[in-house]
């Protein structure tokens, strides 16, 4: 008999508009120790078209600095053909809106700064979703 396991679970959350953080990090090591799988690994996915996960160091001077990184290299106040948001849309296909992270003995390896924020990137507040998948051995 394997001890394999996958354990789906998803969840909801607000953010407050453009370029707003959120950090999930917590709610990643809690469904994790809710899977009871020792070792494998979580794939965290955000079913959003413009919603980003990114693995950084959640301080407020850094965040400020992704932010203008991001309005830099895909300016808001551009002529676009998309109307209202294709800067939201043009950010949110240069990172990811999924990772996978290794989990060993019940947790998520973070590295030591690393946390998992969700950057929304479209022009209003929105209600949001998360589906994590853990697979491993229990």
């Amino acid at each position: 008999m394997s001890n394999f396991k996958v354990f789906n679970k998803s969840f909801s959350f607000s953010t407050k508009g453009e370029i707003d953080f959120v950090d999930l990090t917590d709610q990643v090591q809690e469904v994790v120790a809710e899977s009871a799988i020792k070792n494998g690994m979580v794939h965290v996915f955000a079913p959003h078209a413009t919603g980003i996960l990114v693995l950084t160091e959640n301080d407020y001077a850094l965040l400020n600095d992704i932010k203008a990184f991001i309005e830099e290299i895909i300016p808001k106040r551009k002529a676009y053909q998309h109307p209202s948001n294709a800067h939201s849309h043009l950010r949110s296909m240069l990172l990811p809106p999924d990772t996978t992270l290794p989990v060993i003995d019940g947790h998520v390896e973070f590295g030591t700064w690393q946390s998992l924020m969700f950057v929304e990137t479209d022009v209003y507040p929105r209600q949001r979703k998360l589906i994590m998948q853990v697979i491993g051995e229990q």
